[in-house]
């Protein structure tokens, strides 16, 4: 049979050999943002795993930016000389294309690591201010946000702007704008968050502009040959919050600045959501998404069996589809995916003896 998961595809000029997405995984394990050993050896991993990109976890483009502490950035020479360095040992051995997803955290910033429980670090244990659309934290025991002035949201689009130009100096393949999960172009869209009274606030035209001007500034700033997308949350599965119809609109702008692909994930903004888990659970966006702007669009979200995946893109509800944790439970998820539907997949030739007795899998260079 003839897969359609593996059948190649094309962000604007970047090749994909086939449609499954290493999704943007923090790691939690960078120093002032700079990636550690760590990193060589995940990225590597990735990049090894048959996918048809990597997508690097959320990089802050400031300091303030991250997620936590610890989190990937983009904003020093620093920053930008480790990452370089460890793309280029990557590359080295495998041509799978590598991306990145840049983002700034918000008042979701300033946060542990999930395994130390994941809450709001205080200033003295190497927090900071958060900042925000409006003075509203995201938990009641947060620390209440500085409400960001237009010409602090100025500099934020400058340090999107430069985090991108420094991840094209690196080689960085494609660019996809974080605008989901809570985080701050998340918290410009919902009226959750969003309760500014001024050119950025109420209307829904007013809460798309700034997330649209930061993925404009972006889209300007690299070269056409990289492909820019963005991520975004289809729902805050909140009452009166982010919803489907708000997305589409988005989705509307983004057709019209021929955006190179929209990441449909949801939920994120609030503690109160109510989220109806099962497999696949977000796919319904996705195509909602992807039938609405005609734009290439990539599900993501309990995505986890080889046919599956297949029959999203067969029945036409996505054109790719991002697999996160189970890739990290099975690294060669691609591999199996590829043996069980009857197609071939890259993988470095030191591992071409590795499929067991009775399991057939091709491998490409």
């Amino acid at each position: 049979m003839t897969s359609r998961l593996f059948s190649p595809m094309t962000l604007g000029s970047l090749a994909l050999s086939n449609r499954i997405i290493a999704s943007p995984m923090c790691q939690y394990s960078c120093v002032d943002g700079t990636p550690q050993a760590w990193h060589q050896m995940h990225i590597g991993n990735l990049a090894a795993s048959g996918v048809g990109l990597v997508l690097l976890e959320a990089t802050g483009v400031s300091p303030e930016g991250r997620i936590t502490p610890h989190c990937l950035g983009l904003y020093t020479d620093e920053n930008e000389r480790a990452l370089s360095k460890i793309l280029e040992g990557v590359r080295t051995y495998t041509s799978t294309p590598i991306g990145i997803q840049l983002g700034h955290a918000g008042r979701k910033a300033a946060c542990a690591a999930p395994w130390k429980g994941g809450a709001q670090v205080s200033v003295l244990q190497g927090g900071w201010q958060t900042k925000a659309p409006s003075a509203i934290p995201y938990n009641e025991t947060d620390r209440v946000p500085h409400a960001l002035t237009t010409e602090e949201l100025k500099g934020i689009r400058e340090a999107f702007v430069q985090a991108a130009q420094r991840a094209a100096r690196i080689g960085i393949q494609a660019i996809e704008v974080h605008a989901a999960h809570g985080y701050l172009l998340h918290q410009f869209l919902s009226p959750l968050s969003n309760q500014r009274t001024d050119q950025f606030g109420g209307s829904l035209k007013n809460r798309l502009r700034f997330p649209l001007e930061v993925y404009d500034a972006v889209r300007n700033a690299v070269p056409a040959f990289i492909p820019v997308g963005i991520r975004i949350s289809a729902t805050d599965w909140v009452e009166d919050g982010w919803s489907l119809e708000g997305t589409l609109e988005l989705s509307a702008e983004l057709r019209e600045r021929a955006c190179d692909f929209i990441d449909v994930s949801s939920g994120g903004l609030s503690p109160l959501q109510k989220i109806d888990l099962k497999p696949g659970y977000q796919v319904p966006y996705a195509q909602a998404v992807r039938e609405s702007s005609g734009l290439p669009v990539i599900a993501v979200g309990l995505i986890t069996e080889a046919l599956q995946a297949e029959n999203i893109i067969k029945q036409g509800q996505a054109d790719m589809v991002a697999i996160a944790r189970a890739l990290l439970w099975d690294p060669r998820w691609p591999w199996h995916a590829a043996a069980e539907l009857g197609a071939s997949v890259k993988a470095p030739p030191q591992y071409w003896r590795s499929p067991p007795h009775g399991k057939s899998t091709t491998f490409d260079m």
